[in-house]
């Protein structure tokens, strides 16, 4: 088997002088940053080059790690979409906010969101594709959910978005509202269809017929009950790529006042779909991949240049200086390990709270305020973006609800060598409790079965030292059933 991973040596570079020394002090007072925060969905933390990954060609997003901050031990709140999404925007676990797992539960409308506090201060805001923490109509079933699920309503314009293009959940990665009518090999109007695998979720090539395609499901959203008809030539192509120009003309449309642009990618998830264009440069390369694998390659590869096509507008227009652009997965990769996604040498994927299943690629790029080429091996998470841009912005946190996530600026000021409070995940009866250097996990919280792992030392988490460190394994437990117990206490309603 090809390796497809090669890792180069990690060395933690003191982050001392990335930034000045009065960096939120000098933040404030000068011209506020526009912030982006990219997210793919289901890119495992192997897939991209600034990662050692070798399969896959990133080179927009390896020229953004070789001008920012390389975070190497950045950790997706959840290994599954939705609850990440609420952590990003809130910087709180999932459970407090009403969002439990994929498609299950929504963004209650108490929650103090990142888009609420950057709109109190003058900034514009915009959200730009997957939405997944909530239905966006009560009048027709959409996606997932739709008007099946009333109480589930929680559109992005209830949350300060003053500019929306938004599905619900997961779209086909090319030509996003369509799916083929009809299997390999069968004909429908005298034409025979490409190769694709499974249908509704693996991936297919992409249709070249309107004969043999049928309606996906999903909508584009612009407004409330507003949506764009899925037959529209402007919904076709690669959606990355659609995504991304709506946010740019969101972003040109927008000097006099800073922005938040949210973009929020539906590649790789499946079903993977890419241009032939972009498949058939990794046919070419190696002629035994199978159809999933050209299409997953594929779509990473058109999200990657979609991200280029950001930067270079960013500079463009002149203000990529003072843009905080930040990017990351939702999630580790979908499938097994014969699947596309390469969680690096991580145990785990999607579903799992081991390693693979959370731990994704991660990046900061500010060229005002980062220096070029940095990592870091600190842990951090999805909760801590909220905390970090309220803290970069002089913006109080509601003092009526716990976060969970904590400010980075004292990272990125240098002053930060490890994380100050441990992290703790909870999802569908699978727990996590990460202080950095240990972490506790169970796969079935109600069966007690700890394990413990140094992940200093055991990354790939293969030796559970559980039996040999049992004090400090049952201390972990105990403050992970405290901190429960706030989650529990805020989903019963005890928050604002």
């Amino acid at each position: 088997m090809k390796n497809l991973f090669s890792v180069p040596s990690i060395t933690l570079f003191l982050l001392t002088g990335i930034l000045g020394t009065q960096f939120t002090e000098g933040v404030q007072a000068m011209e506020k940053p526009n912030v982006i925060l990219i997210m793919c969905d289901d890119l495992g933390w192997g897939d991209v080059g600034f990662n050692g990954g070798t399969q896959i060609r990133t080179p927009h997003l390896d020229k953004m790690a070789a001008n920012g901050l390389n975070l190497t031990r950045f950790y997706a709140q959840a290994p599954v979409c939705s609850p990440t999404r609420a952590s990003v925007v809130t910087g709180r676990h999932h459970d407090r906010t009403g969002i439990y797992s994929a498609n299950i539960g929504h963004l209650r409308e108490g929650e103090f969101t990142l888009y609420e506090a950057l709109a109190s201060k003058g900034y514009v805001t915009g959200h730009f594709g997957k939405w997944h923490m909530g239905t966006l109509t009560r009048k027709m079933k959409d996606s997932n959910r739709g008007a099946k699920s009333l109480s589930n309503y929680s559109p992005p314009w209830q949350h300060a978005v003053k500019t929306t293009f938004a599905t619900e959940a997961k779209t086909p990665t090319y030509d996003p509202m369509w799916k083929p009518s009809i299997e390999k090999g069968k004909k429908k109007n005298d034409h025979t269809l490409g190769d694709f695998r499974g249908p509704s979720r693996q991936g297919w090539y992409a249709i070249s017929q309107n004969a043999d395609r049928e309606f996906y499901g999903t909508y584009y959203w612009t407004e409330k009950e507003t949506f764009i008809d899925p037959a529209s030539e402007e919904l076709l192509g690669d959606d990355s790529d659609l995504i991304m120009e709506r946010a740019l003309s969101f972003i040109d449309g927008r000097h006099e006042n800073p922005f938040l642009a949210v973009v929020w990618f539906h590649a790789p998830h499946l079903p993977c779909v890419a241009s032939k264009e972009d498949t058939d440069k990794y046919a070419a390369s190696d002629p035994k991949l199978d159809g999933l694998h050209l299409n997953y390659y594929g779509c990473v590869t058109a999200l990657d240049r979609a991200v280029g096509k950001l930067r270079t507008r960013l500079r463009q227009n002149g203000i990529a200086d003072n843009t905080l652009v930040a990017f990351c997965s939702d999630n580790g990769p979908e499938g097994n390990q014969n699947a596309p996604g390469h969680p690096g040498h991580f145990k785990g994927r999607k579903r799992s709270l081991y390693e693979g299943g959370v731990r994704v690629p991660s990046l900061l790029e500010w060229p005002a305020k980062i220096k070029p080429g940095t990592r870091s091996e600190v842990a951090t998470c999805t909760v801590d973006y909220f905390p970090t841009i309220l803290d970069l912005l002089g913006i109080e946190m509601p003092d009526d609800r716990p976060l969970d996530g904590i400010s980075l600026v004292p990272l990125l000021e240098g002053d930060l060598e490890s994380r100050p409070s441990p992290l703790g995940f909870h999802i569908r009866g699978q727990a996590a409790w990460h202080d950095g250097v240990w972490k506790a996990y169970c796969s079935k919280v109600n069966s007690n079965e700890w394990e413990l792992y140094n992940l200093k030392d055991d990354p790939h988490e293969k030796k559970n030292r559980a039996a040999e460190k049992l004090m400090k394994l049952k201390a972990m437990v105990r403050a992970w059933e405290k901190w429960k117990a706030s989650v529990e206490a805020s989903d019963e309603g005890g928050d604002y």
